[in-house]
This record gives C-alpha cells, sequence and structure tokens, in this order.
C-alpha cells in the first residue's frame, strides 16, 4: 500500500529550473541537470511517497484530470518502491510518449490530485509531472524501451496523414497491432507542431527522433515532404490503403485585421516559431528574429509564452505580452472553477520568468510605420470583455488609446480549425462550424474509412489530449479492419476539450 504519512513527512519540491540568466543565451533545456544522478532519482522517489493512492484517483479521471487514464498512484508507488522498470511498464501502458508530456503538459492531474483540495495543510499536489518525466527519461538511460515489433502482420494497411502526437500516437498502436502504417508529413522531418511550434528549450527535438527511430524499428513506414492531396493525390492514398487517419491538426491560424497589420513585421506566431526551430535542426538563421528589437505579442496563451521565450533567446531589446482579459487571481477561485476542474488562475511559465512584461486588458487597435513600410508603433487602448447570451464574445475600448514601441508583431490569438485544401476537397470532408472534423462515435468521417483524431477533431488542444484521441482513434480503426480489437481507448469522441488557458 501506499504510505499514509507520506505527504505528511515530504515536503513537495518541484523540477528545478536552469537559472533565467543563463539560459536565455541558449536553447538547451530549461530545467536543470543535477549534479548528482542519484539524489535527483532519491529526491524524485521521495516525491512519489507524497502520493495517497485515493480511492478515487480524481488524478487519471478524464473529465477533470489526466484523459489518458495514466495510472498515476501505481507508478507513484513502484517509484517510492526503486521498481523503475515496473513503473516504465505500467507508465508505458497508457502513454506512448511520456517524454512529450512530461515535459510539455501542463498537468491537469496535479490540479485533480486530491492533496490540491487543501494546499496548505498538505503542501499541495504530488509532483505528478516531474515524476512521469524522470521515469521517462530513465526508461531510455536504462534501455527499458525498446521497439516492440507485432508477432504477425494482418495484411490491413493504413494512411495516417499528419505527424503530430495525435498521428504517432495512432501510428504506433496500429502497427503494433500488426498494420502496415504509412505516416504521410508535408513537412521536411516528423513531428508537427511537436517539431516546428514548441522551442526546443521546452521540447528537444531528439525526444522525437528517438521515438521516430523506435517506429521505424517497428514496422512504421515514414514518408515526409508529401503534402497529400498535391503530392500524391487522394484517389491514389484511399486506393493505397485499407483506412485513412486523418491528423492533420488545426493549423488554421486566427488573425486580426487591425489598420497597419500589412505593415513588414507584423506577422503571425507560427511564422515566427517556425523558422525558430528550423534554426535550432540547422537550416541557418530565421528570417524573422527578435534580435535587438522592440516586440510585442497579442495574445496571453501558451503560444504567447513560446513566443516569448523565443524573442528572449533571439535578443529582444524588450518584449510585451497582451491579453484582452483581465488578470487571473493567484489563487484557485472555488465559485469559478472548483476542485477538481483545471483552475483559473495566474501562471507564470518559464518564458515569463525570464522577463518581459504582461499587460491585461488591452487590445490593439492599429499599427503605425516608417516610410519604408516597417512596422514602428502600436496603439492599444484598455478594453472591457463581455458575452451575451450565446457566448459570443465583444471586445468594447474602454479608455484612452495610447502608443508603446514595435519593431516585431506577433499574432497570437488561437486556432480556428483545418486547413482547407485539396486533401478534404478531395475525400468529400468539410469542417464544422468550429472549424474542426465531425466524426460518429467510431472516430469515422462522413467519409467511409477515414477517420479523424487529434486537434483536427476537437480544435488547438494538449497534447495530452491528441495522444489519448490518437490511441482511442486506432482501436476504432483496428475495429474496422478486423470487426473486434483489443487496443485501449481511453477518450470518446464527444470528450469536451478542457478549458485551459
Amino acid at each position: 500500500m501506499a504510505d499514509p504519512r507520506g505527504f505528511l513527512e515530504v515536503a513537495k519540491h518541484e523540477a528545478g529550473y536552469r537559472p533565467a540568466d543563463q539560459r536565455i543565451h541558449d536553447w538547451g533545456d530549461v530545467y536543470a541537470h543535477p549534479a548528482d544522478p542519484a539524489l535527483e532519482l532519491t529526491d524524485v522517489s521521495d516525491q512519489a511517497r507524497r502520493c495517497m493512492d485515493c480511492g478515487i484517483p480524481f488524478c487519471h479521471s478524464g473529465s477533470a484530470g489526466c484523459p489518458l487514464g495514466n495510472l498515476i498512484p501505481e507508478w507513484n508507488d513502484l517509484v517510492r518502491r526503486g521498481r523503475w522498470d515496473a513503473a516504465s511498464a505500467r507508465l508505458h501502458a497508457t502513454n506512448n510518449f511520456p517524454e512529450f508530456t512530461g515535459m510539455v503538459c501542463p498537468a491537469p492531474c496535479e490540479a485533480a490530485c486530491v492533496l490540491s483540495i487543501s494546499e496548505p495543510a498538505t503542501g499541495g499536489s504530488v509532483t505528478i509531472k516531474r515524476i512521469e518525466k524522470t521515469i521517462a527519461h530513465r526508461s531510455w538511460d536504462d534501455g527499458f524501451i525498446r521497439p516492440e515489433p507485432p508477432a504477425a502482420l494482418t495484411g490491413r494497411t493504413v494512411a495516417v496523414v499528419g505527424s503530430g502526437p495525435a498521428g504517432l500516437a495512432v501510428a504506433q498502436q496500429l502497427t503494433r497491432a500488426g498494420h502496415e502504417v504509412t505516416v504521410y508529413e508535408r513537412d521536411d522531418r516528423i513531428g508537427g507542431l511537436l517539431r516546428y511550434g514548441i522551442p526546443e528549450y521546452k521540447l528537444p527535438k531528439s525526444d522525437i527522433d528517438r521515438r521516430v527511430a523506435q517506429m521505424e524499428a517497428e514496422g512504421t513506414t515514414f514518408v515526409v515532404n508529401c503534402d497529400v492531396g498535391t503530392d500524391i493525390s487522394v484517389d491514389d492514398l484511399r486506393g493505397g490503403h485499407d483506412a485513412v487517419v486523418l491528423a492533420i491538426g488545426a493549423m488554421a491560424a486566427r488573425d486580426n485585421p487591425v489598420p497597419g497589420r500589412e505593415l513588414d513585421g507584423v506577422h503571425l506566431a507560427m511564422e515566427h516559431l517556425v523558422p525558430a526551430n528550423r534554426e535550432c535542426e540547422g537550416d541557418g538563421p530565421s528570417p524573422i528574429s527578435a534580435a535587438g528589437r522592440h516586440v510585442v505579442i497579442i495574445g496571453g496563451g501558451d503560444t504567447g509564452a513560446d513566443c516569448l521565450g523565443t524573442a528572449h533567446r533571439q535578443g529582444a531589446a524588450s518584449v510585451v505580452q497582451l491579453d484582452y482579459n483581465p488578470a487571473l487571481p493567484l489563487d484557485r477561485d472555488d465559485s469559478r472553477s472548483p476542485w477538481p476542474t483545471w483552475p483559473l488562475v495566474m501562471r507564470t511559465s518559464s518564458a515569463h520568468a525570464e522577463g518581459g512584461e504582461r499587460k491585461y486588458q488591452v487590445a490593439v487597435q492599429r499599427f503605425t510605420g516608417d516610410a519604408d513600410g516597417k512596422v514602428t508603433t502600436m496603439v492599444l487602448a484598455e478594453v472591457a470583455v463581455t458575452r451575451d447570451a450565446d457566448g459570443s464574445r465583444s471586445i468594447t475600448p474602454v479608455g484612452e488609446e495610447f502608443e508603446i514601441p514595435c519593431e516585431l508583431a506577433l499574432f497570437a490569438i488561437g486556432f480556428e480549425g483545418v486547413e482547407k485544401g485539396p486533401l478534404l476537397a478531395g475525400l468529400g470532408v468539410a469542417p464544422n462550424r468550429r472549424g474542426a472534423l465531425s466524426c460518429g462515435s467510431d472516430w469515422q468521417t462522413d467519409a467511409p474509412g477515414v477517420f479523424v483524431c487529434g486537434d483536427a477533431h476537437r480544435g488547438a488542444s494538449l497534447v495530452v489530449w491528441a495522444i489519448a484521441e490518437g490511441r482511442s482513434t486506432a482501436r476504432a480503426v483496428d475495429r474496422f479492419l478486423m470487426g473486434a480489437s483489443d487496443l485501449p481507448s481511453p477518450v470518446k469522441p464527444a470528450a469536451l476539450p478542457l478549458s485551459v488557458r
């Protein structure tokens, strides 16, 4: 059984970051690497003692905690007892890529931990994310992770379009079930937003490379630089495979056509993040750099924070991040977000701790520029945000306008859904009013034999949700091809996205 006094005797201890004044000068992992790995493992084992193995473990409830259904109390107890090999097996039983989630997931499991109900008295939630990350990295270091090829092939073939976390998860599950799986990726490298959307300092791309190598050893085939619908026809795709899975993400970025939007230096967030990640891959200098410039990021979410950390490392003269919402409270408000739901509280990411300024309840009104058409100034106004009966949002200026210097502006205000193009047109699949692709209870779209998962289905969301949907869709595809399936299905298509800001 779990240690009944663990949380009383062991203080909560989060993973430490490297000093901000050091890490902003490189693209290395933001987390500190312990001088003594053995002491680090001992500390993590002590942190696992704090888990109480609750009778009702909300940490792995899909409605509030982990959508993957990670068996958190079980691998916590195995870590407590030094059973790292067994902990790795238990973790991988529900999560194909725990090193991804251990690095970038906001940890809804910790928000749903029973110890977070009365945090002053309990010392706070179990450090689940830190423990997961440590299990994942030790699994690689100690050779616990090996290719798991199928015992026999079924003779059925599956095409997976897109190689983000959802596409990789569905591909690995179906390959291990014995199907011949080909993943088509339009970029030059595998990984989707894991590769080119999340900065190197948050997720080392070597983590992706070694998973891809594992999957190739298991039998998954990867085809890069292939834009399905253009480089390969939809008819050839469907004719060459028994099933198709759309894991194409939700890459249609939301824009704001305010006056001056056309000026040089005003960009969408991904126009900044993608070439910055390519530079880290060795593809040459980014054409959109923050070096020596006054940077303004429009949008207070995770993508905006990624732009912030990237701008710091590129040597920005100053960085301001804007949010039209009011600043959130430091502590959970039970009337707005009661436990175990995701708490609406002020969060400080590693990028925010590195510097920059955050402005709340303001919105851009227009940009102004110089004679060469380069942006120089942003005009802002204080705003009030209201919602009508059907939830539609209105942003109304309530204060006088004011100016701030702006030589690089980045819109990080979300995504509108899937990108339209010859692939969807050729399949006869159209986005719904949310810009996503609808499916039935079997994850199948209106096109027979064509399935969908991840952001393409639910809209831009978390990596952990993408993996969960990929695993569930794999079961549906396996059942479609074979009549039955033993693969797990952690979530249903009707599950609503987490309200995570």
